[in-house]
């Protein structure tokens, strides 16, 4: 990987990680182009943030769990690619039950140019300390839809306030959220601010 760019897991002691996309349970419904390890991956600055994240989540009886880091720019590619394919209907009902693939990229739910290629962006949520068990947010990891968004109204009391204990730890370390995603935040001093990468993870490789 690029000198700067490490596991996660390695740096951030105690954090939890699906990386969802090396896997089966995401909106493409398969693996996804350039995620060779069930691994997240981001640049050591990000790192240091969500070692404070983390720090200020289990002083609330939290810990982090990260979805998705570094994204390589051929996933991207992959995303637009799928978004053109047939409508298939296997990952719709969870992940985009009220619009159609291509609008996931008009609605900005994602990005042909997406800001986890640059290094500093994470997808995660909240879990409990004393039981593991997630926190309730009123909808999981890529659900394409208004509730995602941080103003909504259909959530309860309680997934309110989980949703804003995450954006209070992280905004507290130096993230930026985005409202309409929960769980997605960028470091707002991030190092390479305008460069996308295109490494594997997992893999030795350059940028590209």
């Amino acid at each position: 990987m690029k000198d700067d760019f490490v596991f996660v897991d390695e740096l951030v002691f105690g954090i939890r990680w699906d990386a969802k996309y090396a896997t089966w349970d995401n909106f493409t419904g398969k693996p996804v182009d350039g995620y060779t390890a069930n691994r997240i991956v981001g640049t050591k600055t990000l790192c240091a943030a969500l070692e404070s994240a983390q720090e200020k989540a289990s002083s609330l009886g939290f810990g982090l769990l990260v979805w998705d880091g570094y994204r390589p720019q051929r996933a991207v590619d992959r995303f637009l690619r799928w978004s053109k394919e047939p409508e298939d209907g296997r990952t719709k009902s969870r992940h985009y039950p009220n619009i159609d693939r291509a609008e996931m990229f008009e609605k900005g739910y994602v990005a042909a140019k997406s800001g986890h290629s640059r290094g500093s962006t994470v997808d995660l949520t909240l879990f409990h300390l004393d039981t593991g068990e997630l926190a309730a947010m009123g909808g999981g990891h890529d659900l394409m839809d208004p509730i995602s968004h941080h103003n909504a109204k259909e959530v309860t009391r309680a997934e309110a306030e989980n949703r804003h204990h995450l954006r209070s730890v992280m905004e507290s370390c130096g993230f930026a959220s985005y409202e309409r995603e929960w769980w997605h935040y960028t470091l707002k001093d991030e190092p390479y601010p305008a460069t996308y990468f295109d490494f594997p993870l997992g893999r030795t490789g350059s940028s590209g």
